[in-house]
């Protein structure tokens, strides 16, 4: 196993995090012990079957769960809830219908009493970055799921957070418009060099994006292995060289031994 980095390093730090639920059956432990950190500008994806409680995870880092044992530190603080320094980005769009494009992405910064014409700026900027220059003024119903997801994925990062958290921001698009939208990451990425956290149940999607994949078991949901990816960027999906292939390979073999047949 690839050790995680320093925390002395590290953005991101999440330290032996277990959840467990009561139901009606008794408690289900839905994370597992589960240690990792990830370095300033680092892209890791963390990968793993339906039901392992990779979503459960991304609530706890974001401060959306607070019932867990372990502790999670963001950007040296400890987090017990919504925090400045973390954006976020669900697997289902959340832009407000009421409100434009524009309107939309700044408003995390109308929020903090940022002058209109500064956030609107800054706003236009993460707008022409994801290929959304000319829809400044137009409403969520105008659009597609994918330049919603987009929207999305800027109001994520206008703020300019210490981490951006996703969750599979793809989970609810088409292949094609996944594909386009994973290259809008990785450039947005490339651009700002802001430190990533990408959940998904691709295997493809994670050797594509990430520096680091966090590969996890079946429930309990524990880290089974974290590879390091060393391909050159930008990658294209067109372009791809041999290695990715080889990487893919050793996550579907690691899924294939833990009894998990049936990842994409």
């Amino acid at each position: 196993m690839t050790p995680a980095a320093e925390p002395a390093d590290a953005i991101l730090v999440a330290d032996d995090i277990i959840v467990q639920f009561d139901t009606p059956e008794g408690p289900i432990t839905a994370v597992d012990n589960v240690s990792f950190n990830v370095k300033p500008g680092e892209f890791l994806s963390i990968i793993g079957p339906s039901g392992c409680g990779k979503s459960t995870l991304f609530n706890v880092l974001g401060g959306l769960l607070g019932d867990y044992r372990g502790m999670v530190n963001v950007a040296g603080e400890t987090i017990s809830g919504p925090h400045k320094s973390i954006g976020m980005v669900f697997q289902e769009e959340s832009t407000f219908p009421w409100r434009t494009v524009t309107d939309n992405v700044a408003f995390p910064l109308e929020l903090v009493g940022m002058p209109k014409n500064r956030r609107i700026e800054r706003a236009r900027h993460f707008i022409k970055l994801v290929g959304l220059d000319g829809f400044e003024n137009r409403y969520p119903g105008e659009l597609s799921g994918g330049m919603r997801q987009r929207v999305s994925i800027c109001r994520a990062l206008v703020h300019d957070p210490s981490l951006l958290l996703m969750d599979e921001p793809f989970g609810a698009l088409d292949a094609l418009t996944r594909e386009q939208i994973a290259m809008d990451i990785q450039h947005l990425w490339m651009d700002t060099r802001k430190t990533a956290l990408h959940i998904t149940h691709s295997i493809p999607e994670a050797v594509l994006l990430a520096d680091r994949v966090v590969v996890m078991g079946p429930r309990p949901g524990r880290i089974v292995e974290i590879i390091d990816i060393d391909l050159p960027r930008p990658r294209r999906l067109d372009r791809l060289p041999a290695r990715f292939n080889d990487y893919a390979g050793r996550i579907r073999e690691i899924f294939k031994s833990k009894g998990v047949l049936a990842m994409d």
